[in-house]
């Protein structure tokens, strides 16, 4: 027809006549509605039949020494740097044997997720979101014991923490961020007449790959670091932590089973460096997706600015480094909480969450009961063998944390300004155990109220009640941190001050209840300065950071007329 208009010498309103308008062509995802809640933390009381799962899980997992290959595109594959990751509490006891990818296998990965990500991207979001329920399922249910024991003896959990983590977390991180793409995808422009204009948005994912850096401290941040970017139709080099591989293992495998296509997720344990300096110099990178230390993510930063000329994309680079977390309490506080929230927020998991409590400070009207709290809880707690369901904590996670940890412990022994009232004692004679440590400083700014030291060590800074104000900007001004914190008060006035003086030093704030804990849809989490670049995942903007968003504009009457109508008057 286009080419009988061209020679055609028919009036102009012939022409117009044979037009024939096309209709919209863009896809509606047209999702079913679904709400979601969080996941129920199972309780694991004396004779419940989680209690006997669990308990089965752990002496199966314990039994072996599992092979775990590097997986690429579906294919596996072993090199000869061969690793172990071994149980914290029992350094001598080989969980997993895996191999690190070297350059060549991280070359053939990137290749690989270029490969695949646009195919990927082409299959409906409907198709999506139901491998990802189906994989939340398979969670809850099939493999919530295997995901628990692999944590727990792989990462020094005691049971109600990895329940949190490996079960409840990362199922929560599945269905929410689906439920937010769902939510996400409602959204459409403005479209004033539909009849000659349609204007729609889609959300691709990005040209090139994703690296996915994730910690051994979490179990389900690790399935979130890699499988929300691939939810949003992207391609993934996952690099597990050496100290959490078996875990992570079990999650590429659920989610394999689940329906995800082989090659949009690749399984690539990897020496640091090596994985690093590999994946910044593919001009494919298109974001890395981050959880660990400051030193380890700046790192990577530098290396994309340097090599910011040779890349596709402006690579995004999403990142959450730890933090130094505080507990600052009024003299109008309740004793009772302050001490019970401090214990459980310093101490689970030995101190190791992003979010634990390492300063505090308090008020000397308080600090007499509160010392006398904190002493005799901590005394009472079981350090051990978290297959004791009576254990409150275990091991630290290595060698390197062990020796890092107990160099501030040293550090307190050995300066006037610091006074150990409680622990101080370590050994790694079988595990790699350190004693819950309470440290008092008289000067605040001493490095172990500045620095984060990721393990047992709570330091406490006994301050005037006349110096309250500048107290307060203390904790503002002595660390680079602003990841979480608390305040402790029944006083109003002094609650609406801590929020506003604190409004920059923590990106989860908490009144009256301890730093620890956030849940996925309750509290995203993340924060600023040197804790990361506060993405808050678990929240409804984070799968935004994963998507590449097209607006799409269709006319469907076509334009006969250069000139404006005012140009004829």
């Amino acid at each position: 027809m286009l080419r009988l208009m061209r020679n055609s010498t028919a009036p102009q309103s012939v022409i117009k006549s044979c037009v024939r308008s096309l209709g919209s062509v863009v896809h509606d995802p047209n999702l079913q509605d679904f709400n979601v809640v969080n996941e129920p933390i199972l309780t694991y009381c004396k004779n419940s039949e989680e209690r006997k799962a669990i308990q089965q899980a752990l002496k199966a997992t314990a039994s072996k020494c599992e092979e775990v290959p590097i997986v690429i595109g579906g294919k596996e594959y072993k090199t000869d740097q061969v690793m172990h990751q071994v149980m914290p509490h029992d350094h001598q006891h080989k969980l997993a044997k895996f191999y690190y990818a070297d350059k060549k296998l991280l070359e053939k990965a990137i290749k690989t997720a270029v490969e695949v990500q646009p195919k990927w991207d082409r299959v409906p979001l409907s198709e999506r979101l139901k491998i990802w329920e189906r994989a939340a399922d398979l969670m809850a249910g099939k493999y919530r014991q295997d995901l628990n024991s692999a944590t727990m003896l792989g990462q020094a959990k005691t049971v109600i923490q990895a329940e949190i983590d490996a079960a409840a977390e990362l199922i929560d991180f599945l269905r929410i961020h689906a439920y937010f793409l769902k939510e996400c995808v409602k959204y459409q422009p403005i479209s004033e007449d539909i009849k000659v204009t349609k204007n729609s948005m889609r959300y691709r994912g990005f040209d090139g790959f994703i690296a996915a850096v994730s910690p051994f401290n979490f179990t389900a941040i690790g399935g979130n670091l890699a499988y929300t970017p691939a939810m949003m139709g992207n391609a993934v080099l996952w690099k597990p932590s050496d100290t959490a591989l078996l875990s992570n293992w079990r999650i590429f495998n659920i989610m394999r089973e689940a329906g995800v296509p082989d090659g949009v997720v690749n399984f690539v344990p990897a020496d640091g460096p090596v994985f690093g300096d590999t994946i910044t110099a593919s001009p494919h990178l298109a974001a890395i997706n981050f959880t660990g230390s400051v030193p380890t993510f700046s790192r990577l930063w530098k290396q994309v600015g340097n090599n910011i000329e040779k890349y596709n994309n402006f690579p995004r680079l999403i990142g959450e480094c730890g933090g130094k977390n505080f507990h600052f309490v009024h003299s109008s506080a309740d004793v009772e909480s302050v001490v019970t929230s401090t214990i459980r927020s310093s101490f689970e998991y030995s101190g190791q969450k992003c979010s634990a409590c390492s300063r505090m400070y308090v008020p000397e009207s308080l600090w007499p009961k509160i010392k006398e709290g904190l002493v005799c809880e901590v005394q009472k707690l079981k350090i051990g063998d978290v297959q004791d369901m009576s254990t409150f904590t275990s091991a630290v996670i290595d060698d390197k944390a062990f020796k890092r940890i107990t160099g501030y412990i040293e550090h307190a022994k050995s300066s006037p300004n610091l006074e150990i009232i409680a622990g101080g004692t370590y050994s790694d004679s079988k595990g790699y155990f350190i004693n819950p440590t309470i440290v008092v400083s008289k000067d605040p700014k001493d490095r172990i109220m500045t620095e984060e030291i990721f393990g047992p060590v709570l330091t406490i800074y006994v301050y005037k009640e006349a110096d309250l104000s500048k107290t307060m900007q203390l904790v503002n001004s002595s660390t680079q941190f602003a990841l979480t914190g608390a305040v402790f008060g029944q006083d109003e006035d002094f609650i609406k001050c801590a929020m506003e003086e604190f409004k920059m030093a923590a990106g989860n704030f908490y009144i009256n209840d301890k730093s620890t804990g956030s849940v996925v849809g309750q509290q995203p989490f993340g924060g600023g300065r040197k804790s990361g670049t506060n993405d808050k995942a678990g929240g409804p903007h984070y799968i935004l950071r994963w998507t590449s968003p097209q607006s799409i504009k269709e006319t469907f009457v076509p334009l006969r007329d250069i000139n404006y109508p005012y140009m004829s008057e």
